[in-house]
């Protein structure tokens, strides 16, 4: 079987990274083009619960932690206006309460910061798989 990466179809797909750490707004984006996806990064769930990306994302790089709506929070109102993006949660937190909340609503991934590249390319794989 063909790795994903590699799939033309996929190359094109986009992924949505929603993290108020700006340093991770500014590095993430470029890894996932580097691994051949189109990428938008957005500084809060706010903002990209109001742009015109939501229905072009393929999946999701959502921080849980954030100012405002959190994380956990947007995948409840994804799942309320009937969005079913496969989400890759990005903590620094390490919280099994929380890990498991994600999973419970339907998470596709769970990565503690700092992730490797491989365990990234991983968990996108995982969560295009299952969408």
């Amino acid at each position: 079987m063909k790795p994903l990466r590699e799939s033309s179809a996929i190359e094109r797909s986009l992924v949505a990274v929603v993290d108020d750490d700006e340093s991770v707004r500014e590095s993430l984006p470029d890894l996932l083009r580097e691994f051949g996806f189109a990428a938008h990064a957005f500084s809060s769930a706010e903002n990209f619960l109001a742009s015109d990306s939501i229905g072009k994302t393929r999946c999701l790089i959502l921080d849980i932690a954030m100012p405002g709506m959190t994380g956990l929070a947007l995948q409840r109102e994804l799942k309320i206006r009937k969005h079913k993006i496969p989400i890759i949660f990005i903590t620094a937190q390490k919280d099994e309460a929380v890990r498991v909340r994600a999973f419970e609503q339907g998470a596709a991934e769970f990565l503690l910061k700092p992730f490797s590249d491989t365990a990234l390319l991983a968990a996108l794989d995982t969560a295009l798989r299952s969408s």
